[in-house]
């Protein structure tokens, strides 16, 4: 058994809590408190309307309960898929459910606070805390009599995470005494899938949730082992793999994934987040096709919730997911069609069809489109577009101008507080402004210039920060190396393929400029082989391309 796949022992857990222990060198609040007399709690509006079953929807996953009632183990293990989905309030109804069904069953109110809590894509909010509050100790209540060993471990150490009212200093500390408390659960039940899992998340929501993770951070570490020692016992359990693929693909190391991403899309076939998913981890390695597959998936569950088939998660990061990978796929009708339906359900989200149709040279359309959306960064791109279309389709470089500085006048006057995904107009504007200028400078003659302009903007493009999946569907260094190969500096534009790659591995983009320099420096071996790693690169592709760019 390789050391990635080595079970839990008892003194790595003791190490983990240990550390966890040492950064918890503050006096912890009392993790609960007797409730207020005549306390309400309130729950959203129709919270309590009948449940509803969707086995449609639903994978295998299951976890058996102490219950007698077969529609309460149902509502469970329906809410327990959509938790691990990422869709916390349908779960919570879910188990709200089920707690109709036996009132009785302990775990159903665990469920129900676990639903209420924080988790990896979004916090608690104020009205969250008295929820969960009360369905633990209703959990805590029924416990006694209605749980196994297991269960009350689970139902206690979720005690510890909640208290009637929070702030972000006593949130913080809740959720290191629930990590400690989960690393318990799991020391006494290593073999439980779900407390692994739930003692990994644990551990996930102490560290920052965007940016970059060092391999070699022993936090980092321990993650991964956990979810490693979980995924070697069931490499198909849908919360694992979910949890593994955000633990790893902001790495160094991002297809350690690659295994259970192949299962996570087929584990829960109407959650659209669960097919998404898998891409994350196929972009980051370049698995263009699949990512473009699964991404169809997901969207094709965003629709079927209308008919009760599918539970529509995160609708336009599944189009934007897609149009990024099929853009890098050369699939050019998925990802254009992908950024017109983004455009109807994202307000100003028109400006993708402009970044869609510009990465594969339908220049004529982005002419005929009249919608211009609002906001400085939306708009800013659609003027990169129109200015690039216009110099292409009638070589207007007068025109191309206007649209340059209405680019570089949004870069440099939109507050930084305004932005797009985190990022700010002057990063995002300063690219696609210098990809624009960079063109006119060499339609003018000025190609050592353009190539100037164009390399400090791959020194922003580097800078900005890590992001699934980026915003631009492209990167400057497809124009910096298709200028270099212009001006016959051929090592260079070798150099800045190869980055490319490194960035967006096997985009057909790349590899056809990389082999083109290859044969520019004479080597004709060399850039054969890289032409049939082109071929394969391209083999979903519907369109023909010369070059690294139109």
């Amino acid at each position: 058994m390789s050391p990635r796949h080595r079970p839990m022992t008892s003194s790595r857990v003791a190490t983990v809590t240990a550390a966890l222990a040492l950064a918890l060198a503050v006096t912890l609040a009392p993790p609960f408190s007797a409730p207020l007399e005549g306390q309400s709690v309130e729950y959203p509006a129709g919270f309590d309307e009948e449940g509803q079953l969707y086995p449609k929807a639903l994978g295998p996953l299951s976890r058996n309960i102490t219950t007698s009632s077969e529609r309460a183990q149902a509502f469970f293990d329906q809410g327990l898929q959509m938790m691990y989905a990422f869709t916390p309030l349908r779960a919570a109804r879910s188990f709200r459910q089920a707690q109709r069904e036996d009132p009785d069953c302990a775990m159903c109110y665990w469920a129900e606070a676990w639903a209420w809590g924080p988790y990896l894509n979004g916090g608690m909010g104020p009205d969250d805390a008295p929820r969960a509050w009360e369905n633990i100790e209703k959990a805590r209540k029924r416990a006694g009599d209605h749980a196994s060993d297991v269960e009350r471990a689970l139902i206690e150490a979720m005690a510890v995470r909640y208290a009637r009212g929070q702030d972000e200093t006593s949130r913080r500390k809740m959720d290191s005494t629930y990590a400690l408390a989960m690393a318990d659960v799991y020391r006494r039940f290593p073999a439980d899938l779900d407390a692994g899992t739930l003692y990994a998340e644990s551990l996930m929501l102490l560290e920052p949730r965007r940016g970059r993770w060092d391999i070699g951070n022993p936090d980092v570490q321990a993650i991964h082992g956990i979810l490693e020692e979980v995924l070697a016992r069931d490499i198909t359990h849908p919360g694992a793999c979910h949890l593994y693929i955000h633990a790893t693909e902001p790495t160094q190391e991002p297809g350690k994934a690659a295994d259970c991403a192949v299962h996570l899309g087929n584990a829960i076939p109407g959650a659209s987040h669960i097919q998404h998913m898998p891409s994350h981890t196929f972009n980051r390695v370049g698995r263009w096709g699949e990512s473009v597959r699964w991404n169809l998936a997901a969207w094709h569950s965003d629709l079927k919730a209308e008919i009760g088939e599918g539970f529509a998660i995160y609708p336009s990061h599944n189009l934007h997911m897609l149009l990024f990978a099929a853009s890098m796929d050369g699939q050019g009708a998925i990802a254009t069609q992908a950024a017109k339906d983004y455009a109807k359900i994202v307000p100003g989200g028109s400006f993708y069809r402009v970044l869609t149709l510009l990465r594969f040279g339908r220049f004529d359309e982005i002419l005929e489109l009249d919608d211009p959306p609002e906001g400085a960064i939306q708009r800013g791109f659609w003027d990169f577009g129109r200015g690039y279309a216009y110099l292409r389709e009638d070589d207007d470089v007068g025109r191309a101008r206007v649209y340059l500085e209405r680019v570089q006048k949004a870069a440099a006057e939109t507050p930084e507080d305004e932005s797009f995904r985190g990022h700010s107009a002057a990063s995002l504007l300063g690219v696609v402004g210098a990809i624009l200028e960079g063109e006119i400078l060499r339609a003018e003659a000025n190609l050592d210039e353009a190539i100037a302009v164009l390399q400090a903007a791959a020194r922003l493009e580097d800078d900005l920060r890590y992001d699934e999946p980026e915003p631009l569907n492209f990167s400057v260094r497809h124009w910096l190396g298709d200028a270099l190969l212009e001006a016959e500096r051929y090592a260079e534009a070798q150099a800045v393929f190869e980055l490319a790659l490194e960035d967006h591995p096997h985009n057909g983009w790349s590899l056809l400029g990389l082999e083109e320099a290859l044969r520019g420096e004479g080597q004709d071996g060399e850039a054969d082989r890289i032409h049939e790693e082109f071929e394969e690169a391209w083999a979903r592709s519907d369109t023909w391309i010369r070059g690294p760019i139109f």
